[in-house]
């Protein structure tokens, strides 16, 4: 239950913050506009009467707003946007509206916090979510170099694209007109820069998971198909604390559930939900392709287990036989292949819920 005197919501945004506070003996409403200065706004609620608890929604703005009011013995719970209740009826949303809705529902304890991480963990969500970025690139710069040869008729057929032998096809091109051999250049330096930085920060995960403190994590989750170094590390830091969800849950937060609109007899159900952490619902819904092939536990898998205990060795090799089987019946009912592989994402996440909470 709220115990604090006062409870305040903040409206953060980068240049300004619209705060209101409501004080429970007096019922007195204090509303003003501060700078986004950790400092203007501490002193701001130091002359609140005390105690006090603080309350922002999760946003561009980061955590390091919530990390300063723990440190200063304030209690800070970040709200997670899309559990705010707002009144079905109000057409009208200002800043201090919402400040004083913040904070009328903290002192109701109706805020669904969100977790926040360690300064540790968000670095190296950081340096993942980086690398995100830079595949989106990679691939859109991929897309606008084929484009520009398809509008001149230059496709190529001799095996798969990206290799080496595809590379050297792209060198040998030769254009007559000034504009389109520049355009071309242009396109296929991005492309060059673009494979240089991935590779780049693909050591620099790699390192990084070898030396953070969820090195057992990463392993364990190593052990699936599908699910290598950097995914795991990946979805490590994604998903933080594994403990607060189930194999269930799981699935859940990251959007692979179905949506629904029932009433009464009527059961309604929709396409996923797509809501919660997309960085790791992509990274699930790529890892349940690899359970399509048949199943063999090769050099590289087996390399995997070495690093991870046995019994995690024996947990992932038994969740890999199950998403494989699913996969074939998937198949032999005739199941459309990207609605089967949702389905094997969402028990992908219970598989790499039950290795993560492994003791």
């Amino acid at each position: 239950m709220f115990t604090e005197r006062t409870s305040v919501g903040l409206d953060v945004h980068a240049r300004s913050v619209a705060a209101a506070a409501i004080d429970g003996v007096t019922g007195e409403l204090i509303q003003t506009r501060l700078s986004p200065a950790h400092d203007h706004i501490r002193s701001w609620i130091g002359a609140l009467p005390g105690p006090v608890a603080v309350t922002y929604e999760a946003g561009p703005t980061g955590f390091d707003l919530s990390r300063m009011l723990s440190a200063a013995g304030i209690r800070c719970e970040v709200a997670a946007p899309s559990k705010l209740q707002r009144p079905a009826g109000d057409r009208v949303k200002t800043d201090k509206k919402d400040a004083l809705h913040l904070a009328r529902l903290l002192r109701m304890d109706e805020i669904t916090a969100v977790v926040v991480p360690s300064v540790a963990d968000e670095s190296a969500r950081d340096l993942v979510r980086a690398r995100e970025d830079c595949r989106r690139s990679l691939t859109q710069a991929k897309h606008r170099l084929n484009g520009l040869l398809l509008r001149h008729g230059l496709v190529y057929y001799d095996g798969r694209p990206w290799t080496g032998r595809h590379d050297r096809w792209l060198q040998g091109l030769r254009f007559d007109q000034v504009g389109t051999r520049l355009a071309f250049e242009d396109n296929y330096e991005t492309v060059v820069a673009a494979l240089a930085r991935r590779s780049r920060l693909d050591a620099q995960i790699e390192q990084m998971a070898a030396e953070c403190e969820q090195v057992d994590l990463v392993r364990r989750l190593a052990c699936l198909r599908g699910v290598a170094v950097l995914t795991s590390f990946a979805l490590a830091v994604e998903i933080g604390d594994w403990h607060r969800f189930t194999g269930n849950s799981l699935g859940a937060f990251v959007g692979l559930v179905p949506s629904e609109s029932s009433s009464g007899g009527a059961i309604s159900r929709g396409p996923i939900t797509r809501t919660g952490n997309g960085h790791a619902r992509r990274l699930l819904v790529e890892a349940a392709w690899h359970h399509r092939r048949a199943y063999v536990a090769g050099k590289t898998m087996r390399a995997r287990w070495e690093q991870a205990t046995p019994a995690a060795a024996a947990r992932a090799d038994e969740g890999n036989r199950r998403l494989h089987r699913r996969w074939a019946r998937f198949d032999a009912r005739g199941k459309k292949a990207v609605v089967a592989n949702t389905a094997i994402a969402r028990e992908l996440a219970g598989w790499c819920w039950s290795l993560a909470v492994m003791d």
